[in-house]
């Protein structure tokens, strides 16, 4: 039944096309005559408008012009059905040339003609569109949110046009940087002015839904669009960059929500997966920590590159049950072995190590939370984040492990809390072991605060802003470096293919974030007002700087080939290090926070607890905001 109807339409529009040929051809005799045609020659066009039929006819079912659907008419069948025209109307001239007949038909008609006949095949199938259009349409236009386009290009263009047969949305405009695109029209929609008057034109209007259209916009870009979106208090979304996967889905359905990671702008990450891959394909990777927030992830780029086997080694239980169970549904083709241990735990380091022989270990092990490991904690973060990274170190070396890669944080730079100071302790380690390892590279790599990591700022404020607030932040002027936890886990990998041993890289993490305006845009983000939910200042925490450093002051920094990774050339630990550090680390007492904050500064002589700039100037920081 549906065939049969598919047949008729077509063959309706067939016969309706020809009707327009016979129409036109008679209508410009009639133009040609200025009116009445004179008997000889009507009569001749009536003959000769036999075999021009059957030209046209053939035209027209070469070009395909009933493969589409009246009701989806568009350029593409415009220039099919002018081709058509054209070659047609061309062997319309040879055929009266060649034929004579008599009187002859006059050049005019064999011009206008097919004029008329593009204009009448053309309007008819635009008209019946539009009537379809505002038949479906018709009725929701004008019932939708207003809604405000940002970017006038082309997938503005294109989002435009869908919106016009959206009953959600009803566009009140167009925004756009571009002088000349301002005041212009497209689609019957006027571009109103700059993306910088967003706030007054969204006021003035009454807008409080906005789409960002500029996919192929630069990062800093997209990030100072969606602070303004933010910052006007409407709520915005945005149309990401086309890629292979979105190619010929519609514009508004792969408009999503604006977030976190739209407002700090971070460049997406390339890497050299050739030099990536030639280090862990076919390879025996282990991952301490794996459980983990950067842990995880980097389990899941390796896996990317083809590993013959993954190790996961945690302290967590859980962590690696929910791992293992990502990893397996994933990657079914990769064996992953998930290991429930400490880091600490020699035996058990040999064991696995000795039995799946890893040919490079990532130790991303560590306790980072700066508040619990600044008091009553402070002897397990020492022991957990030194003491773990030598004994992995030490097991790496004894079975010939090719690479070694510690995972550590902005804050071992000029620390001012234990879990910053344990952790250049930790580095000072690795280059110490590096000393006397002959098979083995031990490499670091030093990064900031990474997005969604457990324990840190963002899930926090998300989780205040849930409970209906206040919103905490130490300080109105405390600042923090940002990255993703992919953007993170992708430059480790880099990083430690481009190693030689004793380096420690430094990711580029852009610019200091303030912490507070952060959390303004959080709030704004998930549609409150800064009325309905308060930001208050608590006070620096112990241990707690106002910015972070990712270079200590008399280290210097190589390029690398990577545009977002550096090199700092670390000082250098005397050969007795190891051999003086092992005796503390390993006393059968737990000292208290006093005497490992005093042993700390004898250890790692930039750690300054509690006297940094940062601490001094902050005086009383508690009021709201």
């Amino acid at each position: 039944m549906k065939r049969f109807k598919a047949r008729w339409l077509s063959f309706s529009a067939f016969a309706f096309d020809l009707f327009a040929v016979a129409l036109a051809w008679m209508l410009a005799y009639v133009i040609r005559f200025n009116g009445p045609v004179p008997a000889p020659f009507w009569s001749s066009g009536l003959h000769a408008l036999v075999w021009v039929l059957v030209i046209y006819a053939v035209m027209f079912r070469s070009y395909g012009l009933y493969r589409g659907m009246w009701v989806f008419a568009s350029l593409p069948d415009l220039v099919r059905i002018a081709k058509a025209i054209g070659v047609g109307a061309v062997v319309v001239v040879i055929g009266s040339a060649l034929l004579q007949p008599a009187p002859v038909v006059p050049r005019s008609v064999l011009i206008v003609s097919p004029m008329l006949l593009f204009l009448s095949m053309g309007g008819s199938r635009a008209l019946y569109r539009a009537a379809k259009e505002f038949y479906r349409y018709g009725g929701l236009v004008g019932q939708g949110k207003p809604v405000l386009v940002l970017g006038a290009g082309n997938a503005g263009a294109n989002l435009v046009r869908e919106l016009k047969r959206s009953g959600e949305w009803r566009l009140a405009g167009l925004l756009d940087d571009d002088p000349i695109k301002q005041g212009r029209e497209i689609y019957g929609y006027r571009v109103l002015g700059a993306i910088s008057d967003l706030h007054k034109i969204t006021a003035e209007m009454k807008v409080e839904h906005v789409i960002i259209a500029v996919p192929s916009a630069s990062v800093e870009a997209h990030r100072r669009i969606a602070t303004l979106c933010v910052r006007a208090g409407v709520r915005a979304m945005t149309l990401p960059a086309l890629t292979p996967l979105t190619q010929g889905q519609a514009f508004l359905s792969r408009v999503r929500q604006i977030d976190l990671e739209d407002l700090l702008g971070r460049d997406p990450v390339t890497i050299d997966t050739q030099h990536v891959e030639a280090l862990l394909k076919n390879r025996v990777v282990m991952v301490t920590g794996a459980g983990g927030s950067i842990g995880s992830e980097l389990c899941r780029q390796i896996l990317r590159f083809g590993p013959v086997q993954l190790v996961a080694f945690d302290v967590s239980e859980f962590s690696i049950y929910r791992l293992n169970e990502e990893l397996r549904d994933k990657y079914p083709e990769v064996s992953v072995v998930p290991i429930i241990g400490d880091a600490k735990d020699s035996l058990l380091l040999d064991q696995v190590m000795g039995r799946y022989c890893p040919h490079i270990v990532f130790h991303a092990a560590a306790y980072k939370h700066v508040p619990l490991m600044e008091e009553v904690n402070t002897w397990q973060a020492v022991r957990n984040n030194v003491l773990g990274t030598y004994r992995v170190g030490r097991a790496a070396i004894r079975h010939d492990v090719a690479h070694f890669v510690l995972i550590s944080t902005d804050k071992a730079v000029n620390p001012t809390n234990v879990m910053g100071a344990s952790k250049r302790l930790a580095e000072m380690a690795c280059s110490a072991l590096q000393q006397g390892a002959k098979r083995t590279q031990f490499e670091t790599v030093r990064f900031g605060n990474v997005l969604g990591s457990a324990g840190s700022v963002i899930p926090k404020f998300q989780e205040q802003i849930a409970r209906g607030g206040p919103v905490t932040v130490t300080h109105p002027e405390i600042t923090r470096f940002f990255m993703t936890i992919p953007e993170a886990s992708q430059l480790v990998l880099q990083a430690s293919s481009m190693g030689h041993g004793g380096e420690i890289f430094i990711l580029d993490m852009g610019k200091p974030v303030r912490i507070a305006d952060l959390a303004h845009d959080l709030i704004r983000l998930y549609g409150f007002t800064e009325e309905q939910i308060r930001v208050v200042f608590t006070g620096l925490r112990p241990g707690e700087k106002l910015y972070e450093e990712l270079l200590a002051d008399d280290e210097t920094t190589t390029r690398t080939p990577h545009p977002k990774l550096r090199i700092a050339r670390a000082r250098e630990v005397p050969d007795s290090f190891i051999d003086n550090l092992l005796p503390w680390l390993m006393q059968h007492r737990v000292p208290s926070d006093d005497e490992v904050r005093r042993d700390l500064r004898r250890w790692v002589p930039e750690y300054q607890p509690g006297t940094s700039p940062a601490l001094r100037s902050v005086g009383s920081a508690t009021r709201a905001s």
